[in-house]
């Protein structure tokens, strides 16, 4: 059986943003998307939401390239004054492991935007993390334990087999894609233990920002069975702060294929049920 969950990421990064998944939800196949509680758009966003009864929203969690939620003094060795966590990804796993110190910052902070994502009044749909940093064990970890304290019940694993996109397109699969295949395994026992539901598959790393057309449509072809999410990230035009975040990604292709007929007749064509976390968690 084929499920999939169709998901817009960083929610409330920008209006632009905010728009897109408005419109793909309302005139598309969107159900699902990812809020930055702190993002520039965020308000925006939640207003938005507060409007579409139907589209699911989860929490995105910054712990990398991102603003937090509390105050740079609050948080020193995480951010700094400009209160934007840095980008260098292996520093900060290395931090996240090794320092005690801050760690204690990072699981405060993680609380502070499940407590943030909970002041909106919009139900906890999922969470999972920017750039997936959620795959960092002590990420993870707070992320759970933190999402169990406000009625977490599902968590993106970002497990992407090549041969569905092999099939749909070109695909050079590398060593750190296989690498990073086996470490999700530990994501997923993290979050089995904890009694959280999880997807089988995931689609959009490999293709992250250029989820084009004729690419998901080929690939709705190909879906495994089981649950697969497949997320975007669209914006109906690119400003400037996505034009610095993100110079190459294709946002407004991306918004273009989520109201595309020929991927919503492909999925239907492949027998792909559309879901939702609720209703997975639900047992639905």
């Amino acid at each position: 059986m084929k499920r999939v969950i169709i998901s817009a990421d960083d929610f409330g990064l920008s209006e632009e943003v905010n728009e897109a998944i408005e419109i793909a939800h309302r005139d598309g196949l969107l159900s699902t998307a990812s809020l930055m509680v702190s993002g520039p758009a965020a308000a925006d966003a939640v207003r938005r939401a507060r409007k579409l009864p139907d589209l699911r929203v989860g929490l995105h969690l910054v712990a990398i390239e991102g603003p937090a939620t509390l105050p740079p003094a609050d948080i020193p060795l995480l951010v700094p004054q400009d209160g934007l966590f840095p980008s260098d990804q292996l520093k900060l796993g290395v931090e996240y492991f090794f320092r005690p110190a801050v760690r204690r910052e990072l699981a405060a902070e993680i609380e502070a935007q499940f407590r943030a994502f909970a002041a909106t009044g919009l139900t906890l749909d999922h969470a999972n993390a920017h750039k997936h940093m959620h795959l960092h064990p002590t990420v993870g970890r707070y992320l759970i334990e933190s999402g169990l304290r406000h009625g977490l019940r599902a968590v993106r694993v970002p497990l992407e087999p090549p041969e569905p996109l092999r099939a749909a397109g070109t695909y050079a699969d590398t060593l750190g894609d296989a690498a990073l295949r086996r470490w999700t395994g530990l994501l997923r026992h993290q979050a089995h233990k904890a009694g959280l539901v999880t997807n089988d598959w995931c689609f959009g790393l490999a293709w992250s920002g250029h989820m084009t057309t004729d690419r998901v449509s080929a690939l709705a072809a190909h879906l495994p069975d089981g649950l697969s999410e497949i997320y975007f990230h669209p914006a109906t035009a690119k400003n400037r702060l996505l034009q610095r975040l993100m110079p190459t990604y294709e946002h407004e292709a991306e918004f273009r294929t989520l109201c595309s007929p020929g991927f919503h007749s492909g999925l239907a064509h492949a027998g792909a049920t559309p879901t939702t976390w609720t209703d997975v968690a639900c047992g639905r």
